[in-house]
C-alpha cells in the first residue's frame, strides 16, 4: 500500500506504546540513572526516535528472559556431624 507520493504507507498496528527511560526504570525497580547507564553501555535494547530514547515493551520482555539466571542445584553433599 502506497500513499500519493509513492512512499510505502506505514501500517498502524495495535502495539503497546513505546516506553521512556522513567517508565522502564519504574517497571524494573531501578533508577533512571541506571537505565541511562545501560543505554550508554548498550546493554539494553532501545530505539532512538530523533533525540529521544524509547523502549519497545515486547523487545524488553524478550531481553529480560535472556537475562534470567537459573538457580544452581546443590551437588548432593550433606553436612557431616
Amino acid at each position: 500500500m502506497r500513499n500519493r507520493s509513492g512512499v510505502p504507507a506505514m501500517r498502524t498496528l495495535h502495539q503497546p506504546p513505546l516506553l521512556d527511560i522513567h517508565a522502564v526504570a519504574q517497571a524494573l525497580g531501578i533508577t533512571s540513572r541506571h537505565v541511562q547507564r545501560l543505554v550508554a553501555e548498550r546493554r539494553i535494547p532501545f530505539l532512538k526516535v530523533g533525540r529521544f530514547v524509547r523502549f519497545d515493551p515486547a523487545v524488553l520482555n524478550v531481553w529480560l528472559e535472556e537475562q534470567r539466571v537459573d538457580p544452581v542445584r546443590p551437588c548432593g553433599r550433606t553436612a557431616s556431624r
